[in-house]
């Protein structure tokens, strides 16, 4: 089954209706961030669902007022560790180990060889990887959106320092990296949704060596 007619009728929606998504949708929505692929497996951030209207208000004003923040069903917030913190890092490969039965300590040569690598790197260049794992995930949740017909739109635009504060994030070891409403359009009111997608041509993206 081919992705390709869900990520043509998605776009960056504008503005939506405040229609509430599925618990189901939702749920699928997030199960194929969780299951997106990640450097070692580690799975370095969370996601944090927002639904409470008060909440999301306060979000808005720390997001440049974008409107699609209050009228979503749900804000994902995807916040990555802020630095690779040797116990979670222990607590993954226990859990890994258990999930498939395997003696305790039988991944402690490749555990090692990972935590040395990762925690090497200087605070703000760990965090840096950790966020670009959120990307992988967002991506797919973005097409997974797409393919139930959930409008979405992924957000830089906002104070990360200030959502941090708001959501207590510091205090998990977290930083926000991107936010992601999830709802339904409002298409008479979206100026963007009925025009055409616009990408670039196969020969400027991409290069074949033969």
């Amino acid at each position: 089954m081919s992705i390709i007619p869900a990520l043509q009728w998605r776009y960056a929606t504008k503005k939506m209706n405040g229609e509430i998504v599925s618990a189901e949708k939702i749920h699928s929505i997030l199960e194929s961030a969780r299951l997106a692929p990640t450097s070692s497996g580690l799975q370095p951030f969370e996601m944090i669902v927002v639904t409470n209207q008060a909440i999301k208000e306060k979000i808005k004003g720390i997001a440049f007022n974008q409107s699609q923040i209050t009228d979503c069903s749900h804000l994902i917030v995807f916040a990555a560790w802020s630095y690779y913190d040797i116990n979670k890092i222990n607590h993954y490969f226990d859990y890994y180990e258990k999930e498939r039965e395997l003696p305790k300590g039988f991944s402690d040569s490749y555990k090692i060889n990972v935590t040395k690598q990762l925690t090497s790197m200087a605070l703000d260049r760990q965090f840096e990887h950790a966020a670009r794992q959120v990307y992988i995930a967002l991506g797919m949740a973005l097409t997974e959106a797409g393919a139930l017909q959930v409008d979405s739109i992924p957000m830089e635009g906002f104070i990360n320092h200030e959502l941090d504060k708001l959501l207590k994030l510091e205090e998990r070891g977290l930083k926000s990296v991107v936010i992601m409403p999830l709802g339904y359009r409002d298409a008479e009111n979206d100026w963007q949704a009925e025009l055409k997608k616009v990408r670039k041509s196969v020969n400027d993206m991409i290069t074949f060596i033969d």
